[in-house]
């Protein structure tokens, strides 16, 4: 019983993930630092839900409606809403009006809500409708190129896209891929030399301040309700990354 998180790649150049989950008799979990966006959709006791959630700059504590479904969407980083600047939803999010059974309400239109295999078919009417947006500097800095504007410049438009620094967003990737790798099992030595932490007290404090769990909790598996990627897709992109 708990949370069950399934989260798949995406193709799409728009789209980081898509997540399913369900919850059984769990009342609260631990949110994970998130360098996204994103896009929620639940179902619980009949009634449907959408919201837009933010980045997340730390672990924390979060209630969890009981006996819900759903189905996200995490957009990729320098994707934003047309309608919602990001840095106005870090660390919170905006629950959506108007939800009447499989529409929801987003930037003056009623849009379908979708199923775990239909996500980027809204994801291309949101961007073909310019509901979703991208700045295309912040892409060239992603792809590890170097845009010919000054580095204040860069920055700003890195903060005005994401709500996140570059060297938050690093962080946050980093710390979540770590800690999925230690959900399957790694050791916390394994992981330092992996993705590059000084030393296993350094790993620690990430951990602490990001997940909100050590090392041997996940490797574990204790400390309840945990809202991270399901480890065996995620350190399966990992071994096909490296």
């Amino acid at each position: 019983m708990g949370l069950r998180f399934e989260t798949r790649a995406s193709d799409s150049a728009w789209v980081d993930t898509v997540w399913t989950c369900r919850s059984e008799q769990v009342s609260e979990m631990t949110s994970v630092a998130s360098e996204t966006w994103g896009l929620a959709f639940w179902r619980q006791r009949g009634q449907t839900y959408a919201a837009v959630t933010g980045p997340e700059t730390r672990a924390g504590t979060a209630p969890v409606p009981e006996d819900a479904s759903w189905v996200g969407i995490q957009f990729a980083v320098g994707t934003s809403l047309r309608a919602v600047a990001t840095p106005a939803v870090v660390d919170g999010g905006i629950v959506l009006p108007d939800v009447t059974g499989r529409k929801f309400w987003l930037d003056g239109a009623h849009w379908e809500m979708p199923g775990p295999d239909d996500a980027e078919a809204l994801v291309a009417r949101l961007v073909r409708s310019g509901v979703v947006v991208r700045d295309p500097l912040v892409t060239e800095v992603l792809r590890g190129h170097r845009p010919p504007v000054s580095e204040r410049t860069l920055e700003r438009r890195f903060r005005t896209a994401t709500g996140l620094t570059q060297g938050a967003v690093r962080q946050i990737e980093r710390v979540r891929s770590a800690a999925v790798l230690l959900s399957s099992g790694a050791t916390a030595a394994d992981v330092v030399g992996r993705f590059g932490y000084y030393d296993e007290p350094h790993l620690a404090r990430a951990l602490r301040r990001y997940v909100g769990r050590t090392a041997q909790q996940l490797r574990d598996g204790e400390g309840g309700a945990l809202a991270l990627d399901s480890a065996h897709d995620v350190v399966d992109q990992l071994d096909h990354a490296v």
